[in-house]
């Protein structure tokens, strides 16, 4: 595990209120375990202190990570990007910023992105057939800009489109997929017998 002020923080988006789905992502378990707490231990293991959580449909509690509420959830993923930025401490030097709803995206492909930072790489993004997706490393002197283009349900992606000469590729094929949970369908594909990434 990464040293405080060492390595890179973790922060998980897990704000959303999971409409299409019914409930909440981050209260669904997937193999006896709930997304939020999957979430917190794959950033751990993978290198990643301390790990903030963006909370907003629902109370959640957390072993393991700073618990930040998000009060302006409803107007998407980035005001929960914004919030979480603004809660890391202030010697953390990266964040891996990772989403609660993609089970299958483990601390194997988090640990790419703290080597590709270690390795001098200032944003890293975890690409899948040579498409960026998720998670996404960001080096503190970008912590800014980031905030500011993440509006509306962007998160990290206007900020990564629009300095796309920051970016360090991670092809993460081999040991994660980027499918996300957001239907009944979706879930149930999650519970049939997978390649699940952990």
């Amino acid at each position: 595990m990464a040293v405080h002020g060492e390595g890179p923080a973790g922060l998980l988006l897990a704000a959303g209120a999971g409409r299409r789905l019914g409930r909440p992502k981050a209260l669904v378990e997937v193999e006896g375990e709930r997304l939020v707490d999957r979430g917190v231990r794959v950033l751990r293991e993978g290198g990643c202190a301390p790990v903030i959580v963006v909370t907003g449909a629902a109370p959640v509690e957390v072993t393991g990570a700073v618990v930040v509420p998000n009060p302006a959830w409803r107007t998407g993923m980035g005001s929960s990007l914004r919030a979480g930025l603004a809660a890391l401490p202030p010697d953390a030097p990266a964040v891996v910023v990772a989403l609660v709803d993609q089970p299958r995206v483990g601390a194997a492909a988090v640990r790419r992105l703290v080597e590709a930072y270690r390795g001098g790489a200032r944003v890293a993004v975890a690409t899948y057939g040579g498409a960026p997706r998720n998670p996404v490393l960001i080096a503190r002197e970008h912590f800014a800009d980031a905030a500011e283009a993440a509006v509306g349900d962007m998160g990290a992606r206007a900020f990564l489109r629009a300095r796309p000469d920051l970016v360090t590729p991670v092809p993460c094929d081999d040991v994660a997929a980027p499918d996300d949970i957001d239907t009944p369908a979706d879930l149930a594909a999650f519970t049939r017998p997978s390649g699940d990434a952990r």
